[in-house]
């Protein structure tokens, strides 16, 4: 089951190598923009190039015709919808187009693994409206509703265009920039006898059930309509998931998201980049140091600084160290879900994920909401024992590895209710725009730490796990297997740990070291700044993303050159991988659909920000 990344992507036409393939997103970006002119010479406006990224312009009316040939050019291959925003230009300095909004995709390459962006102005004032990519990829549908809902961008075209975060009732859309954060002014008091507190302990909104309205694609009167969640141990979080059944069969399961939305996006936009970093802890709380790395990889692209050789070696071993945690609590947890008997497993798995929580609380004071790596390298150099720390889980943890593989491989009905159940072929995947151990399983080679390395992982020996079944027992082989790669990589960072700074010597990014204060004005100037102001990039727009513990996971940044980012896009795996719950489980049993939320992975911070 297990292959390596040369495996092709099953279920899908295996695309022919690129002929003199161009080394650098701009290459490709240049030889598809010569395809576009060829075939559609309107249909781009401009070309901006920025960090080594080329966006190109392209006429709304265009967009579709234009996407369709990025995707299906055999040499160009953009079979991946990495990412799909928009950007309210209304307060941006010196912006003098005449459309106000801009619908933004980010398309991968899945021959060479290199990118293109789109931005499609968007006609149409304050009520814009562009075209929606969903007749070429249906994973574009969560997406552009969330635009919808918190841009008021309408997709002409979209299947079911209605709020997806936000309350359906809610009378704005919360991302346009004429909205403060928070949206009203909330009012304090320090007086009992002020009317706030008239209500004081008493039930001041009327307790009444609220008539819920099936998805219009539901028959109600043919089927039955069930409510699970958000209550329901087994999704995982607060979500709630709307099933059609006949009988106990699933005619589909329609997810309704948004219980555990916290704004991060509008708050991202109102704080300075640096004070930012612990919202990327509490999206997805159970990976706060690839969280922590996307992001600062990230504001780095945009500032333009480079890490020293330490900061990358430590970023990447407790990377390293956060995927196994992960793929530790999500094995314990689905196992129990799934077979009901295994609660042995939930306990062995917490207690392996206990060594590694014990690290990151000594390398960061905090166990889960780490904070530890930062924009400019991490916030301390490691202390002694973290050697022999690390050293206890590269000698006790591959045995522990074979003991999970042989418990779970051997239990009968372990495998009885994960074969075959949960399927998902390449294509499928691709058209849900699926990444992570999820498109892996399926037999497609992504994974950005191989693909698109960056903190120096094209340095390490691995392989990418891969399988070909895309079923859920697939998936586990797949998470088990990434477990033992990690380990490989976390040895040889430890062998290969140099010596050296721990923050890039930057100092318009980072604060000067104490030392210098007493014997540099300079040195003192920065810090002054730096603590005031915060960090200044200049004026441009990147889109960076890592490999979680769950898939792809990106910011979009567009920078006005002040200290606080003008826009804020964070692209979260969890929430483009649950679209394809419904496809899953099509056909199947309700049983199932218990073991197919759980093989998801995913984590509902992470779903709603």
């Amino acid at each position: 089951m297990i292959e390596t990344t040369q495996a092709q992507a099953a279920g899908a036409t295996p695309a022919a190598p690129l002929q003199n393939t161009p080394l650098t997103d701009t290459g490709i970006a240049a030889l598809a923009a010569e395809k576009i002119r060829a075939r559609l010479p309107d249909a781009i406006l401009g070309t901006y190039t920025y960090r080594g990224e080329t966006t190109l312009t392209i006429r709304p009316q265009d967009l579709l015709n234009v996407a369709r040939l990025l995707r299906e050019d055999a040499e160009l291959s953009f079979r991946h919808l990495a990412n799909v925003t928009s950007v309210d230009w209304s307060k941006y300095p010196g912006y003098s187009a005449r459309e106000r909004f801009t619908t933004v995709y980010q398309l991968l390459s899945t021959n060479s693994w290199r990118r293109i962006s789109l931005k499609v102005p968007a006609p149409g004032g304050d009520s814009p409206v562009v075209p929606s990519l969903t007749s070429l990829w249906p994973g574009a549908d969560w997406p552009e509703r969330e635009v919808y809902d918190l841009m008021g961008v309408r997709f002409d075209g979209h299947p079911d265009l209605r709020r997806i975060m936000m309350p359906h009732s809610w009378p704005n859309h919360p991302l346009r920039k004429e909205l403060p954060r928070g949206g009203e002014r909330v009012p304090f008091s320090m007086t009992w006898e002020d009317e706030e507190f008239e209500s004081f302990g008493k039930q001041i909104i009327e307790a009444r059930a609220v008539q819920q309205v099936p998805p219009k694609q539901a028959d109600a009167n043919k089927h039955m309509i069930l409510n699970m969640g958000p209550h329901h141990p087994s999704t995982h979080g607060v979500l709630r998931v709307i099933v059609e059944l006949d009988g106990e069969t699933v005619v589909a399961a329609y997810p309704d998201l948004g219980y555990l939305h916290s704004g991060f996006e509008k708050q991202g936009e109102t704080i300075r980049y640096k004070d930012f970093l612990p919202y990327t802890d509490r999206s997805d709380y159970l990976s706060s140091m690839c969280n922590n790395l996307c992001y600062s990889l990230a504001v780095e692209k945009l500032m333009g600084v480079e890490i020293p050789p330490r900061a990358q070696m430590l970023r990447v071993i407790l990377c390293e160290l956060q995927r196994i945690s992960s793929h530790l609590l999500w094995m314990g947890t689905h196992i129990m879900d799934a077979a009901g008997m295994s609660h042995a497993m939930l306990m062995y798995a917490f207690r392996e994920r206990e060594q590694l929580l014990d690290i990151f609380e000594l390398v960061s004071g905090a166990r889960l909401t780490t904070s530890y790596i930062r924009p400019g390298g991490v916030w301390r150099d490691v202390p002694p024992s973290f050697a022999e720390r690390v050293g206890d889980v590269l000698r006790t943890f591959p045995a522990k590895f074979d003991e999970y593989e042989k418990f779970m491989n051997d239990n009968p009905v372990w495998r009885a209710r994960t074969e075959g159940v949960g399927k998902l072929t390449a294509q499928q995947c691709l058209d849900l725009c699926i990444t992570g151990p999820m498109a892996r399983a399926s037999g497609i080679p992504m994974d950005y730490r191989k693909i698109r390395p960056y903190s120096g992982y094209e340095n390490f020996d691995f392989k990418v796990p891969m399988a070909t079944e895309g079923d859920t027992f697939a998936r586990y082989i797949v998470r088990l297997e990434e477990m033992r790669q990690s380990l490989r990589i976390v040895e040889q960072g430890m062998k290969n740990l140099p010596d050296g700074p721990v923050w890039s010597a930057d100092r318009k990014m980072v604060p000067p070291p104490r030392q210098e204060l007493d014997v540099s004005m300079e040195a003192v100037i920065h810090h002054f700044k730096l603590w005031t102001e915060g960090m200044t990039p200049p004026k441009g727009e990147i889109y960076e993303c890592g490999e979680s513990p769950r898939g792809e996971e990106g910011f979009y940044l567009v920078s006005d050159g002040s200290a606080i980012p003008y826009r804020l896009r964070f692209r979260t795996p969890s929430f483009h991988n649950l679209q394809a719950l419904n496809t899953m489980s099509k056909g199947r049993l309700v049983a199932d659909l218990v073991v197919n939320i759980g093989s998801v992975d995913i984590v509902l911070g992470d779903v709603d920000r």
